[in-house]
C-alpha cells in the first residue's frame, strides 16, 4: 500500500443497514482452509479501484450479532465471484470513487482473518472510530476555515448599491459569527488532537467533536454560500463545490443522530 501497488478499501456498510453494523447480512462461512463469502456492501470508497478490501462479515450467525462479526482481508485481483458495481452518482465529492461491491461464493483463505481469532470484528471497527471521527472533525474545521477565507475575499471585491458587500453590517456580523466559531473550534480541536496523541481520546469526546464540527461546518459553509449570492450556486465557484461536498460530513463516520445517542448515553 505504501508503494502504491495496492489500493485499499474498508467494506462495512450494507444496503438497508447504514450505521446498524450488527445487522449486516454478509457472511463468511468456514469451509476447510477457506471462508466462502456471500453478500454485498455499498458506499464503498475506493470500491472500483481497490484490490485489497478489509471486509466486515459474519463468521458465526449462531451467536449474538456483536460477537459473530469478523474482519477478513480480501485481495480482489482475478478473484472468482467478486464483482464491482457501477460508480454511484453522488451530489458531492465527485472526485471520490464510491460504489457497491458483491460477493458470490467468494473463497478466501482463513489465514486472511484479521486478528488472532474470529468474532472481534465489531470491536476492531469501533475501537478506531474515535480516530476516524477526529479526522472528520479536522476536515470539517479546515473546510469551514477555507470557506470563510474565500468568502472574506469575495465580499471585499464584490460591490452592491455603491459599496462593497463587506460594508454592509449584516455581512460583517455574519462573518464575525463564523470567525468566532472557527476560533473556538480550533482550540477544541487542538485539545482533541493532544488527547488522541496521548491515548486519552474517548468515545464521548470524539462524538461531541464530530457532531459539533460537522454541524458548524455546514452552518458556516451555508452562510458563506449565501454571501456569494447567485454566484454561490454556480459550480465554477469553489464555494459551491465546498457546499455540496460538505453535506455528507454529517452522515458518514456515524450519522450525527448516532453521535447524539452516544453523548446522551453518558448523561
Amino acid at each position: 500500500m505504501a508503494r502504491g501497488n495496492l489500493i485499499a478499501a474498508i467494506a462495512m456498510t450494507e444496503p438497508g443497514t447504514g450505521s446498524d453494523l450488527p445487522s449486516m447480512r454478509t457472511t463468511a462461512r468456514p469451509d476447510g482452509d477457506h471462508y466462502v463469502i456471500n453478500g454485498s456492501k455499498t458506499f464503498i470508497s475506493n470500491g472500483s479501484l481497490a484490490n485489497l478490501i478489509c471486509l466486515a462479515a459474519k463468521t458465526n450467525t449462531e451467536v449474538a450479532p456483536f460477537r459473530g462479526i469478523s474482519m477478513i482481508i480480501v485481495e480482489t485481483a482475478d478473484l472468482p465471484g467478486y464483482r464491482v458495481g457501477s460508480p454511484l452518482e453522488k451530489i458531492g465529492m465527485q472526485g471520490q470513487d464510491t460504489c457497491e461491491i458483491f460477493f458470490e461464493n467468494v473463497r478466501v483463505p482463513k489465514a486472511n482473518l484479521l486478528g488472532p481469532c474470529e468474532g472481534h470484528g465489531l470491536m476492531q471497527m469501533t475501537e478506531q472510530l474515535p480516530y476516524e471521527r477526529l479526522a472528520i472533525s479536522a476536515k470539517a474545521l479546515a473546510t469551514a476555515e477555507r470557506a470563510l477565507a474565500l468568502t472574506t475575499d469575495y465580499v471585499k471585491e464584490r460591490a452592491a448599491f455603491g459599496q462593497s458587500i463587506l460594508d454592509f453590517q449584516n455581512t460583517r456580523f455574519k462573518l464575525a459569527e463564523c470567525k468566532s466559531a472557527m476560533h473556538i473550534g480550533r482550540v477544541f480541536l487542538n485539545d482533541c488532537i493532544q488527547r488522541c496523541i496521548t491515548g486519552r481520546i474517548d468515545d464521548m469526546t470524539a462524538a461531541i467533536a464530530k457532531l459539533w464540527f460537522t454541524d458548524t461546518e455546514w452552518k458556516v459553509v451555508d452562510t458563506c454560500l449565501q454571501l456569494h449570492g447567485g454566484y454561490g450556486y454556480m459550480l465554477e465557484y469553489a464555494i459551491a463545490r465546498i457546499w455540496t461536498d460538505s453535506r455528507v460530513q454529517r452522515i458518514y463516520g456515524g450519522t450525527n443522530e448516532i453521535m447524539h445517542e452516544i453523548i446522551a448515553s453518558t448523561l
